[in-house]
């Protein structure tokens, strides 16, 4: 497979490393000239030291038979630019985008990105993992707004002993699946649902309050009372 990295950082220095290692054919674009050469120097005459964003020279690079662009620099716009001109200029049949900003995913996603990463998402996730039970956790993004999240059942949750058909879920929202001991089973209409149980839903922003207050409660501030 023959993949074009565009973005000699971090990221796609160890990116091209590891490609390199597994077998596969890489070209690495980094416009810094001195940056590039310390990567010639370490992975040998991969590198093209030019501006990916400019067509001329994803060309010169060999964009037009890439398997996979992956635009990886640190600079959203650029990776855009780099994604939208292999895509429709040279027909690339893959293209993949390192995104820095959350808010840039749709815009990604609308322009016909075919896969996002997005470090800050990816932490985020990681540290919502030790927020207290009594939020909704965000698991991950899909296409348009949508999100999974994830609701535990604490004690004082609405939803324990009741079934999902008996809740007021919100419009464009769905409640799909439950983790119970350690088992994830899809969520029937009868399910009964418990404390410690695990609820997963896919929904978009606007119904998360609603899904809140159905899923976990009115959780008390530490000055209530």
């Amino acid at each position: 497979m023959f993949v074009l990295v565009v973005g000699g950082g971090k990221v796609g220095y160890y990116l091209a490393k590891e490609l390199i290692e597994s077998g596969h054919e890489v070209v690495l674009m980094e416009k810094d000239r001195g940056r590039a050469a310390q990567i010639t120097d370490e992975l040998g005459s991969i590198v093209v030291a030019q501006d990916g964003c400019e067509g001329k020279y994803l060309g010169e690079a060999g964009c037009a038979r890439a398997d996979i662009v992956a635009a990886v620099t640190g600079d959203d716009e650029d990776n855009l630019v780099i994604c939208q001109m292999a895509k429709h200029h040279f027909d690339v049949r893959r293209t993949i985008a390192r995104v820095n900003n959350p808010k840039n995913e749709e815009l990604f996603r609308h322009l016909g990105v075919d896969e996002i990463i997005s470090p800050t998402r990816m932490i985020l996730g990681s540290i919502e993992q030790d927020i207290p039970v009594h939020e909704l956790l965000h698991l991950a993004a899909l296409e348009g707004e949508l999100e999974i999240i994830e609701a535990q059942l604490q004690e004082g949750s609405p939803a324990i002993g009741r079934a999902p058909s008996e809740l007021t879920i919100p419009e464009g929202c769905s409640l799909f699946a439950v983790v119970r001991d350690g088992v994830a089973t899809p969520l029937r209409p009868d399910t009964i649902l418990r404390q410690g149980d695990k609820v997963i839903a896919i929904g978009t922003p606007d119904c998360e309050a609603l899904l809140h207050e159905q899923l976990i409660g009115q959780v008390a501030t530490a000055d209530a009372g």
